[in-house]
């Protein structure tokens, strides 16, 4: 079969792929327009085995949430540089697969990548726009979550490679009032790095390694062994304050602490929201 413009166009409207790539795919298949289109995948596939051992420190976190903000889905996708997780096709890849995590229930990358998308499986889709652009592409992490009562608010830091997921708790319906602040807490964690949401929740091992430290500073310093325990635990309220959601100063207002603002919103408006939890996706923490 002669291998015509028309035929590399409809190929290319169908794959993604280069006009180069198509015209050369219907070539190597003698013009089997579902061969082409294996012969591509079969391309990408091949990047993907040659880029496998590269890095990929680059990509997007993208966030979706229900209507009702009562269920919500954070994913990384990664590549390898920063201008092509600018790209059209990466960025509409990591919007199908965020789609695809949301109205799923996947609890490993490996579930997603052996999933469909319009009878496509994702890890050959993921090879296909790898075939186009050239890098390592990989899903890092995600994480989805329902709630039978309060909120999910998200925030996605400009440039897309920072994002939160922040989980309220309430035993009222939230106000439509608490958007703001509710938006304004998830941009505090993005910010802030907060460990945990209250300091009940550190790990004892953390706190004993912490204790030790400002132990040994002190004796270090030549203070005497008698008080090391009550500079130590000095230390560890300053600790809590900055790792601890609820004890940090707020971004906006460094004189009120998050805490206390959750408070006033909760007695100005006679509701009990508290923070439950939060997901920080950071493609620094895992990459570099």
């Amino acid at each position: 079969m002669a291998v015509t413009a028309q035929l590399v166009k409809t190929l290319r409207e169908k794959t993604g792929a280069g006009m180069m790539d198509c015209k050369k795919a219907l070539e190597e298949s003698g013009g089997d327009f579902e061969r082409a289109i294996e012969y591509l995948r079969k391309k990408g596939a091949a990047v993907a085995a040659k880029r496998a051992e590269r890095i990929a420190n680059e990509g997007v976190v993208v966030t979706k949430l229900s209507e009702d903000k009562k269920s919500g889905v954070i994913l990384e996708l990664n590549c390898e540089t920063d201008f092509v997780a600018k790209s059209d096709d990466f960025l509409a890849l990591s919007k199908k697969l965020v789609d695809l995590v949301f109205n799923n229930d996947f609890k490993t990358v490996d579930e997603v990548l052996s999933a469909k998308i319009d009878e496509l499986q994702v890890s050959e889709m993921i090879n296909e726009v790898l075939g186009k652009i050239g890098e390592k592409i990989e899903i890092s992490r995600f994480k989805k979550i329902n709630i039978p009562s309060g909120a999910i608010i998200d925030y996605i830091h400009p440039g897309a490679k920072l994002g939160v997921l922040a989980v309220y708790e309430s035993s009222k319906e939230i106000p439509a009032e608490f958007a703001t602040l509710g938006k304004d807490l998830a941009m505090q964690v993005a910010a802030m790095k907060p460990l945990v949401v209250r300091r009940e929740e550190v790990d004892k091992t953390v706190l004993e390694k912490e204790i030790e430290i400002y132990k040994s500073q002190a004796r270090n310093e030549g203070k005497p062994e008698q008080i090391l325990e009550k500079i130590a635990t000095g230390k560890l309220e300053k600790f809590y304050q900055e790792f601890c959601l609820l004890e940090q100063a707020f971004v906006k207002d460094g004189s009120k602490v998050v805490g206390d603002l959750i408070k006033e919103f909760n007695k100005t408006n006679e509701t009990d929201i508290k923070v439950s939890r939060f997901f920080r996706f950071h493609l620094a923490d895992e990459k570099k």
